[in-house]
This record gives C-alpha cells, structure tokens and sequence, in this order.
C-alpha cells in the first residue's frame, strides 16, 4: 500500500485514513453492543436512555424540547416522537415552560428514575465487559485522554453546539 493515495487531486495519507476508520469502526460497534444490551435488558433504545440520562443531569428541573433534541442531534419531530413514547411508557413527563406555554419542558418521573437506576446497571456491565476489559488500565486511559484531546479541538472548531 503506497504511503499517499490521490483522490480528486488531493494527496491523502492511507494510514490516517485506516485509522479514523479503526476509530469510527470501534465506536459503532461498541455502541450496536451498548444498544442491544439496553434494549434486550431493560427494554428501552440506546436514544431513551440518552434522554434519561441527560434528564437526571438537571436534577429536579426540567429540560426544554428543543435543548434536548440539540443534543440528542435530533430533528423536532424525532424528539417529540420519542418524548411521546416515553410518555406513554411512564417515564417522562411534559409541562409548559414557565412564561411560555407554547414550549415544552420535559422531566423525568419516578419510573423514569427507576428505569435509568436499572439501564445505568445494565450499561456499566457491558462497558466493563466491551470497553474496559479488552484493553489494560493505561491503554484505557490512553485511549481516553487522547480521546478527550480530539474532543476539545474538535469543540473549539465547532464552536459551541448548545
């Protein structure tokens, strides 16, 4: 495999290429698995207990629609779809923001709590098991801070996503 590959008249070097992919590869499949185990264990989609989860983050207030579907990196109408669910199930619930009743807010309930108690178990298996025990605590914390340096140039290219 030659050290360079053009493509559209730009030279990109084949080994960065490889690698981003062994990166992306990693983190799908670790998240298929993460997914799977979330759904068959508890019966909720990997996007529940992300909801959940940033719910829990706000403590006792609740959260906008629109801040969550920002973050989920969800359209308004994917949000409200799977807020409904949740709704349906229990728990979630929705209420009008203060001064504003056209916007939703949404928090948890207490099956809301409890399914998250029961999802973060379940989760913090499969990491273990998926994430963590294949890889030795300094190649883990390699990984992560080399991780975490991507992220925050990654943000400061971005800028501010909220």
């Amino acid at each position: 495999m030659s050290a360079v590959t053009e493509h559209d008249g730009a030279v990109v070097p084949d080994e960065l290429v490889r690698e981003f992919g062994e990166l992306l590869a990693a983190a799908e499949l670790l998240e298929r698995i993460a997914g799977r185990e979330l759904e068959r264990r508890c019966g909720i989609r990997h996007a529940v207990f992300e909801v959940l989860l940033r719910l829990s983050r706000e403590g006792e207030r609740s959260c906008s629609m629109g801040g969550l579907a920002g973050e989920l990196i969800l359209t308004s109408g994917g949000m409200t779809r799977l807020v409904d669910r949740m709704q349906e199930a229990g728990l979630v619930r929705r209420e009008p923001a203060p001064g504003d009743r056209r916007r939703q807010m949404v928090a948890l309930t207490d099956a809301g709590r409890a399914k998250l108690d029961e999802a973060l178990q379940v989760h913090a298996e499969t990491l273990r098991r998926h994430f963590a025990a294949p890889l030795t605590t300094e190649q883990r914390h390699v990984l992560v801070d080399a991780l975490s340096t991507l992220r925050t140039t990654a943000r400061q290219e971005l800028g501010d996503l909220h």
